[in-house]
């Protein structure tokens, strides 16, 4: 049950149904087979990305001196801004979407778009908090293949949904989003207090 909780909520921080109009955007002048193949090495990409987020994030911190409050507030705070914009997109963010000539190579489709700072954030403290690295890793995969899934899928789906039916869902992930990232942002605020008590 914990492993399909944390999945959907990497499927919601990976924001597949809100990077379609993006990924359509920066592909558009490439033929649908190229598409399909530049589409599936980035997210490959970006499961690499966050499996070793996963694994060695939390050397990274230990390194650092970065706290485990000091990550969950600032994952909720990274989070809130994203589903606002998630709800609110400006017209910049919804017509003015990058159209590289070249084919684009880990950013921006494999990061940030897919594996953005706050499923990196999410990731890490779920490898510490949620019984360790199998459980995460195991979420981390669902949540991408069925990330995959719909991205692989985009065109299609654009045709059958339209601009309108990808915004609504878009602006629905956004608000669960804003959700979780309030609940993150208090966890980290409670466990800070709990640090001082324990002074």
């Amino acid at each position: 049950m914990k492993v399909i909780s944390l999945s959907f909520t990497f499927f919601l921080l990976m924001d597949a149904i809100g990077n379609i109009p993006l990924f359509i955007s920066i592909l558009k002048h490439l033929d649908p087979k190229r598409q399909q193949q530049i589409i599936l090495r980035e997210l490959l990409i970006a499961l690499g990305i966050m499996i070793a987020f996963c694994l060695i994030g939390e050397a990274i911190l230990s390194s650092l001196k970065i706290s485990d409050y000091s990550l969950r507030m600032t994952g909720g705070i990274i989070l809130f801004m994203i589903a606002l914009k998630m709800i609110f997109p400006s017209a910049e963010d919804t017509h003015n979407e990058p159209t590289p000539d070249k084919e684009p190579f880990i950013v921006p489709l494999a990061v940030p778009l897919v594996a953005g700072p706050a499923i990196l954030a999410a990731v890490i403290l779920s490898s510490k908090q949620n019984g360790g690295y199998l459980i995460t890793i195991s979420a981390i995969v669902i949540a991408w293949a069925f990330s995959t899934l719909i991205l692989l899928s985009s065109s299609m789906l654009k045709r059958w949904m339209g601009m309108r039916g990808i915004t609504a869902c878009e602006r629905l992930m956004g608000l669960l989003l804003v959700m979780l990232s309030i609940q993150m942002f208090l966890g980290g605020v409670t466990q800070y207090y709990q640090s001082l008590q324990c002074l």
